[in-house]
């Protein structure tokens, strides 16, 4: 897979659209299996599901468009006392690119850096999650029906499978998951000074002022953060809100999982599962001696967990590790300048969102504030735009993808000069005699 690439065969345009043209053609197959896979791994509704399709398809669609753009020479100025030349930055291939997929959007996240490594003119080996085997089924059938094996390939498996693949010589290493993990990836691929991209997660906050749109900032924080059942990396993970409208706001997140899901959210064919029994028992950790304002019903034998809102406090074990599932904290600031301290003692987020009509405290936020990503007045929609770059700061990740982003952080963005034999002045050769007065007027 490496000497396909190392031997050229994958830097024509051509090369990189067909492959392109290959994977839509995937997506287009693939759309019942993947929504019954899903629905089995993770209780996922049809429209949760088809979101990952579109996802992707999303990517896909920016990419073929704007691939010729991407891949041509980029200009760079020649200073005068390097004249004559031309210089550019010219993006070419990395090699053979490791995707280690996550379990919350299985496919989604495993496929939309597939786009960026093929626009990049990279083979890559899939790894999907081993927490959704129906998933990883449906993925690896798909790529075997639509791909050459020494293009893209996929590897099915659990840790022993995804440590022994970080032993081998690959180009660049791209992981979706959580920062424990992360960690083991980087030293892994440390070892053999292998560049990669970590898209972690984290706790991601989401304040809500006095001067907010109180029913609209409900309906869409229930919504990002019940969606696919909490397991959604950049969901809001608690709420800071002011004690005169915690209150109000409590009642009308509670209206909002109402009107969402029913008054027994058990019931209803739109809220989904956990993951696995392991998620569900760590959750139920997490909600021992926590004061439930709403929800908290929950059954392990079917991996339920109802949409529940807590009373937040900040030295709970429920505020000390991403929560990644059905549970919102409500915790009280008395003003943005409280909110943003209690964030800035803690690692850097995804994902920061501000609920306010106020472009003083939108700048405020900006300035004094560290995240991978903001978004004002809703949530996780920053994650879907195809052409802003996604990624964490610190805890929450490294690296940057979806659009050009992916693009250039899966190619070698090689620095290219060209000079001509002519003008070939004697000023740069020793003997140097007096010419430091002479450089010092050149280089100003």
């Amino acid at each position: 897979m490496r000497a396909l690439v190392h031997q050229g065969h994958s830097r024509p345009l051509a090369w990189r659209q067909g492959q392109l043209q290959r994977l839509a053609a995937l997506l287009k197959q693939v759309e019942q299996p993947l929504l019954e896979a899903l629905a089995t791994d993770l209780g996922k509704p049809p429209v949760e599901a088809f979101l990952e399709i579109a996802g992707v398809a999303q990517e896909l669609a920016l990419c073929r468009r704007q691939l010729r753009r991407w891949l041509a020479p980029r200009p760079v100025p020649v200073p005068l006392v390097q004249q004559p030349g031309r210089a550019w930055v010219q993006p070419e291939p990395l090699g053979c690119v490791l995707i280690l997929g996550p379990w919350n959007y299985p496919f989604l996240l495993t496929l939309q850096p597939l786009v960026a490594a093929l626009a990049a003119g990279n083979t890559a080996v899939l790894k999907p999650s081993e927490h959704t085997p129906h998933v990883a089924a449906v993925i690896a059938k798909a790529v075997a029906q639509h791909f050459e094996a020494t293009v893209v390939a996929v590897v099915q498996g659990g840790v022993a499978v995804a440590e022994a693949l970080l032993e081998q010589p690959f180009d660049h290493i791209f992981f979706t998951g959580g920062g424990n993990t992360g960690k083991r990836v980087m030293a892994a691929a440390a070892r053999q000074l292998i560049p990669v991209t970590l898209e972690l997660g984290g706790k991601s906050p989401c304040i809500v002022l006095d001067d907010a749109d109180l029913e609209t900032s409900a309906k869409r924080i229930a919504w990002g953060r019940f969606l696919n059942a909490g397991q959604t990396c950049v969901a809001p993970d608690y709420v800071l809100v002011t004690p005169g409208l915690r209150q109000p706001l409590e009642r009308a997140l509670g209206e909002a999982i109402d009107r969402f899901f029913g008054p027994d959210p058990r019931q209803s064919p739109d809220f989904g599962r956990l993951v696995s029994h392991q998620q569900f028992d760590r959750l139920d950790r997490l909600l021992a001696g926590v004061e439930i304002l709403k929800g908290g019903e929950r059954d392990r034998d079917s991996r339920y967990l109802a949409p529940t809102l807590v009373r937040g406090e900040p030295d709970q074990a429920l505020m000390q590790e991403e929560i990644f599932g059905p549970v919102l904290p409500l915790l009280e600031v008395a003003h943005l300048g409280e909110a943003l301290d209690f964030i800035r003692g803690r690692p850097a987020p995804l994902a920061l969102y501000l609920f306010s009509r106020s472009e003083a405290a939108r700048e405020q936020l900006l300035r004094c504030s560290q995240s991978g990503g903001v978004c004002f007045n809703d949530v996780v929609f920053q994650a879907g735009l195809p052409a802003l770059p996604f990624g964490g700061v610190g805890a929450s990740g490294l690296g940057r993808y979806h659009g050009q982003s992916g693009f250039d952080s899966l190619s070698n963005l090689r620095s290219v000069l060209q000079r001509p034999f002519a003008l070939d002045l004697p000023w740069r050769y020793a003997p140097y005699g007096d010419r430091l007065k002479m450089l010092r007027r050149l280089l100003g």
